[in-house]
Formats: structure tokens, C-alpha cells, sequence
């Protein structure tokens, strides 16, 4: 775990605090963590207007194949490696609660976390996926989440089963600043320019050259 930094930029503590900011999760199994995951931590503190972004690494998605997955510390390290360790911020919180699922995530983080607001941050292909997560339309009635655009998704995710289950609870992307105060289920697609970058990618490249830099 990271130590704190200056007063009220602290990474998470595994025992929670009352700090009154405002935080974007972006969860993930960050194999590995790369530019398009800054990219879209970057947008979200200034658009949604948040004091913190934590990179929160996955021990292990139930939604993905543990092959291929590299180890649990080598996933921490690169999303570290991306991390300003002030506003954006890699965390293994998740291993330290013992859940897997988001649902239980959230309500954990929400219990530790009590006067933080947070925001969910999701790419868009997990919109379109996420009428397989356990429990999804328990967690959009937990915190306000922010979709970011991602190459080849957008439209798939937009017409998709969730979309069209929470059109009522879709806010204009102009209500970015206000997100983190909204009363869930409560959630944005924010346009922006969209990072190439791909884990895959770079797990492919990995291999042809002999492992990861």
C-alpha cells in the first residue's frame, strides 16, 4: 500500500477514513496498466471535477480467464508506473477487502468511505458488458458512473442492454461537474478523444519480443 502523501491526497487506507473528496474508481485487472488508463483518469479528474482517481487492480476478475493474467504484483507495479501517486493513485485495496465483485466492492468501499462521493469510472465496452457483472443493476443503484468512449464499442455499448434499462437515469455530458453529487442510478457517456492504447496490444507485443518492459 502506498504511504499518504500531503493532507487530503492520501492513498486509500484498507481501514477507510472520513475524508469529504470527491474519487473516481476505475477498477480493472490492468494487465498491464497503460496510456489509455492515464488518459482516461486524467479526463475524469478534470471533467468530473474529482480530487482523486485510484487505479483500483483486481486480484483477480470472475469475468476473465486466469491465463494469460500475470501476477497480482507485477499488474500493482505497472499501474504504479502510470500513477502520479497524489491524484491518481494505484491501489491493491480490493485484495485487502477480500471481494471480487464489484457490487461487493462498492458496498465495502462505501462503508469504509462514508462522507467520500464516488464516481465509477467504466470504459464502454464494460457498458455493454455489464448486464453480465453480478448484481449490475444493484451497483448503478449505488454511485453515479461516467462512461468513456473506446475505440470500436461506443455504439454497440450506447444501444446496448443497459443503456436502453437506464436511459431515464442518463445525465447530458454537460452535467460532467455535477456527476459525483447526483443521486444514484445516475451516469454520463463523456465524449472525448479516445486513446488507442490496448493491454492486449501489448500483451501481443510482449510475447513477439520476449516479455514486458
Amino acid at each position: 500500500m502506498q504511504t499518504p502523501l500531503r493532507r487530503g491526497a492520501s492513498a486509500p487506507g484498507r481501514f477507510g477514513d472520513r475524508r469529504t473528496i470527491r474519487v473516481g474508481v476505475l477498477g480493472g485487472s490492468f494487465n498491464p496498466a497503460h496510456d489509455g488508463h492515464r488518459h482516461i483518469a486524467e479526463l475524469a479528474l478534470k471533467r468530473l471535477r474529482l480530487a482523486q482517481v485510484w487505479l483500483m487492480v483486481s486480484p483477480g476478475n470472475p469475468l476473465k480467464s486466469a491465463a494469460g493474467m500475470a501476477p497480482f504484483a507485477q499488474r500493482l507495479e505497472s499501474a504504479r508506473r502510470i500513477a502520479d501517486g497524489s491524484r491518481v493513485i494505484a491501489t491493491d485495496i480490493e485484495r485487502h477487502l477480500g471481494t471480487r465483485f464489484t457490487a461487493d466492492t462498492l458496498r465495502a468501499l462505501k462503508q469504509r468511505f462514508p462522507r467520500m462521493r464516488f464516481v465509477w469510472l467504466m470504459g464502454a465496452d464494460n457498458l455493454e458488458d455489464l448486464p453480465r457483472w453480478r448484481d449490475w443493476i444493484g451497483i448503478t443503484k449505488r454511485v453515479p458512473f461516467a462512461v468513456l468512449p473506446r475505440p470500436t464499442y461506443n455504439h454497440r455499448a450506447l444501444t446496448g442492454q443497459a443503456a436502453r434499462r437506464l436511459r431515464g437515469a442518463r445525465h447530458p455530458a454537460r452535467a460532467a461537474a455535477q456527476l459525483a453529487t447526483l443521486t444514484p442510478p445516475a451516469w454520463i457517456f463523456l465524449p472525448a478523444a479516445q486513446h488507442p492504447a490496448s493491454a492486449t496490444a501489448l500483451r501481443a507485443a510482449a510475447q513477439g519480443t520476449g516479455g514486458l518492459s
